[in-house]
């Protein structure tokens, strides 16, 4: 950057660190696949076990439940589509700040989709929640499923998420947490969300 450029958008990108290309460079220098029981399958398993393990317990998850994506807009579509299925969700509710893919893949299930307003602060309108979810019959309306971001990627205002998540839980729904914008950056426990 020069001095009359300031460069606002490392949420987005931001240049690599020196130690995560040495850690790249290591793993791109191990070639196998991690399905093989040859020595290379099992070096590359042994890489991506390890990953798997710091990132399960970088969020409180276990690692057997982990599905590597190529990135997030990949993760959001799988989460959306698989979760909506497997939940039998009837609906599918976005706050105004999720990211466009949480929105396109929510557009695209074919199912209502209900915009949860956010307050002047930046944060989901828990008193609309409330008042909305207040009267639903899971019978009558069927099951509610929710996609709240923990972190804006833009404004960095973080969402009460576990609250939203009660809400959708006591409706009989379920809450997909995209968490991508908080990791490495303020503390993150599934369980808690």
């Amino acid at each position: 950057m020069t001095a009359s450029r300031i460069y606002a958008d490392y949420n987005a990108q931001s240049p690599l660190r020196p130690e995560a290309r040495a850690a790249v460079e290591r793993v791109m220098a191990t070639f196998g696949n991690p399905s093989s029981v040859h020595g290379e399958g099992r070096r590359a398993k042994a890489i991506l076990d390890d990953a798997r393990d710091v990132i399960a317990n970088s969020v409180g998850a276990n690692a057997g439940d982990l599905i590597f994506t190529s990135g997030a807009a990949e993760a959001n579509n799988l989460a959306i589509f698989g979760g909506a299925k497997a939940s039998g969700a009837s609906a599918i509710f976005l706050s105004q700040l999720e990211h466009d893919s949480v929105w396109r893949a929510a557009n695209a299930t074919g199912l209502p989709v209900f915009e949860l307003p956010v307050t002047l602060a930046g944060v989901i309108d828990l008193n609309w929640l409330a008042s909305r979810l207040e009267d639903w019959d899971l019978l009558r309306d069927g099951r509610p499923f929710a996609c709240v971001m923990l972190a804006n990627n833009e404004t960095g205002i973080i969402q009460p998420v576990a609250e939203a998540a009660a809400f959708f839980h006591g409706a009989g729904g379920y809450l997909l947490c995209d968490a991508v914008q908080g990791l490495g950056r303020i503390a993150i426990d599934i369980e808690n969300l």
